[in-house]
């Protein structure tokens, strides 16, 4: 990894001098990146897509940071581990942006922590080009009940360089029938295989449910799609299978997948693959204890890699075809979203995954949540239904993306 620092400080540049001066920092950063110290005045020898930012080596300097602003990634971040008053003249620096509603991070702590946000910084930069160019599949159309989860095609475009790529269900539907069950009897078979058991549903549920993840996994090749949201409720009214086994698996090999059409919830769900590069639950919040801080997150169907055991059962609401009780170890849990209709708002919290439920009244797989910032934030101000759960600590990472990205935090 390649990152480029642009000098600022007083007095005739030397690169040896430089480095000499600030030493301890560089070693560290060595350690991750491969380090290139390039003087402000050379800032166009820095190729046009590489990660880089400024670094403040002194005071005096802020004159020369305001002069040369554009040649900065915006938002700005300055790096600064405060020797000779670097902290001084990059906190007013600051400021002075600030005033111009040009926003600024300043990057500095112990040499530990300045390098650890250095990596968080970093790893918000590649998940934010990584996901230039990527194609998000709207298989049939959304969910009539998702009247908040609107999205802009064109804005999200310009905004995050993705593209939503309308797919007529009647394309899986014509694949549906064209697969037979020999092509997917042993697949069906491996499934059933692994599941901790099977109730509630019939050999040809799990049929229906594997031809219809093979037509959407075949649409996803043929389209070169990277994410993909499938209208659930077309599919069990036409087929009589659910979308729960499809999304599941495709999640499992990379390729985010979600239902209902929730064009806001794919997006989120592939950004949190790019950040963490893990597999996501799409849920929705079923019951809130607000004197516990806890909500119980649920929906039919769940990344088998996500969880340590399922359960294939029927789907919730109708009773028909597939759907699947995830089982999740106790753990550290991230809930993200983003919303908006160019997706420029987001909420994310780190919590606890207390317990797995089996409540009758909500969707197969249950998860119940200890949330570390108040539950309120659901009933007051939430940006839509589902939400997007992680396993492990990511709130750090998401919200360094999200905020470079210029979004607006709602709790």
């Amino acid at each position: 990894m390649d990152l480029y620092l642009l000098i600022f400080t007083t007095g005739t540049y030397i690169a040896e001098q430089t480095y000499e001066s600030h030493k301890e920092l560089f070693i560290a950063l060595e350690k991750h990146f491969t380090l290139h110290l390039v003087n402000y005045t050379k800032a166009e020898t820095i190729p046009s897509n590489a990660y880089k930012m400024g670094f403040i080596g002194s005071g005096g300097v802020e004159d020369k940071v305001i002069q040369n602003f554009s040649s900065f990634s915006y938002p700005i971040t300055l790096l600064t581990d405060g020797l000779n008053n670097s902290l001084a003249a990059a906190l007013e620096v600051s400021a002075c942006f600030g005033y111009k509603d040009m926003k600024v991070r300043i990057i500095h702590g112990s040499i530990p922590e300045m390098v650890e946000q250095v990596l968080i910084h970093h790893r918000a930069f590649a998940a934010k080009r990584s996901l230039k160019g990527k194609r998000i599949g709207v298989i049939g159309t959304p969910a009539p009940w998702l009247v908040a989860s609107h999205v802009d095609y064109l804005l999200a475009s310009q905004r995050w360089g993705v593209t939503y790529v309308d797919i007529p269900i009647e394309e899986v539907f014509k694949r549906f029938y064209a697969i037979t069950d020999d092509e997917i009897g042993m697949q069906a078979s491996i499934f059933a295989n692994r599941a901790k058991a099977c109730q509630d549903t019939t050999p040809d549920d799990l049929l229906r449910a594997m031809r219809l993840y093979k037509a959407v996994k075949d649409v996803c090749a043929e389209q070169k799609l990277d994410a993909v949201t499938l209208s659930s409720d077309q599919c069990i009214s036409q087929l009589n299978a659910t979308g729960n086994v499809t999304s599941a698996l495709l999640t499992d090999e990379g390729i985010p997948a979600g239902g209902e059409g929730d064009l806001q919830t794919i997006m989120t769900m592939l950004m949190a693959y790019a950040i963490t590069g893990k597999p996501t639950f799409m849920g929705n919040p079923s019951f809130i204890d607000r004197k516990r801080n806890e909500l119980i997150l649920a929906h039919c169907s769940v990344p088998t890699k996500m969880v340590d055991e399922f359960i294939i059962r029927d789907h919730f609401e109708t009773g028909r075809g597939i759907g699947l009780q995830g089982l999740m170890h106790e753990g550290d849990i991230t809930l993200f979203k983003c919303g908006g209709e160019c997706l420029d708002e987001y909420y994310v919290s780190e919590g606890y995954l207390v317990e797995n439920t089996n409540l009758i009244s909500a969707c197969r797989t249950q998860f119940r949540l200890k949330m570390n910032k108040p539950v309120d934030y659901f009933l007051n101000n939430p940006i839509g239904n589902h939400h997007v759960l992680i396993q492990g600590h990511h709130a750090a990472a998401l919200q360094e993306f999200m905020q470079l990205n210029r979004c607006k935090l709602r709790e």
